[in-house]
């Protein structure tokens, strides 16, 4: 039986999905001819890396599997914010450093994934 969905984390992976359709169109249309090749394939790759985590949110909310379901939700979110969001900001212009921060965002949703892929093998736990 399907665990009832947390509404905060609900409108949190709604969040996620409506922001990611917004900065995709912003980048496609406000950005076009502002950003060199370079700054525009970042913005590309952290728009395509935040749906995919945003309906990876939605799918592990939806199922409401237990500890690990509720791991995976926070690192998903935290994976955006901090993978796609370091990315955004390089491609506005943001120094170089900034780029330190992607790779935890990368950890971030790995472990994500990881987790919630047991929460799937295990059920409700």
């Amino acid at each position: 039986m399907r665990q009832p969905v947390n509404p905060r984390a609900g409108l949190l992976a709604g969040l996620a999905g409506a922001s990611a359709v917004l900065l995709g169109a912003f980048g496609a249309h406000a950005l076009q001819g502002v950003l060199d090749a370079s700054h525009s394939e970042l913005w590309h790759t952290a728009v395509n890396y935040h749906v995919w985590h945003a309906l990876a949110l939605a799918l592990v909310v939806g199922l409401g599997c237990g500890r690990s379901g509720r791991f995976a939700a926070a690192a998903f979110a935290i994976g955006i914010v901090l993978f796609s969001g370091s990315l955004y900001a390089l491609a506005l212009g943001a120094p170089r450093w900034t780029g330190i921060i992607t790779p935890f965002g990368g950890l971030a949703l790995i472990a994500g994934w990881i987790a919630l892929g047991l929460s799937i093998s295990r059920g409700n736990d």
